[in-house]
């Protein structure tokens, strides 16, 4: 089980945990560019509220939107 800090920053382990989804996933999503981070030096990093946010707005939904309408790959 992760431990998900009480600080207002989180590293991608930490903001993954937050959200309940894997590391795997949360980079799926993160590289459609519709998650709230910055990237400082080599390192993501995640505003908690602003993760909170995001997924209160429903935003999220744009993501599996995308997923349905891509073809199978092969």
């Amino acid at each position: 089980m992760t431990v998900i800090p009480d600080r207002d920053i989180l590293n991608i382990e930490e903001a993954a945990a937050l959200l309940g989804v894997s590391v795997k996933t949360f980079n799926k999503v993160l590289h459609t560019e519709s998650l709230p981070a910055r990237k400082i030096g080599r390192e993501w990093k995640f505003s908690r509220q602003a993760l909170i946010e995001w997924v209160g707005a429903g935003r999220s939904s744009e993501f599996y939107r995308d997923e349905k309408a891509r073809p199978p790959e092969r």
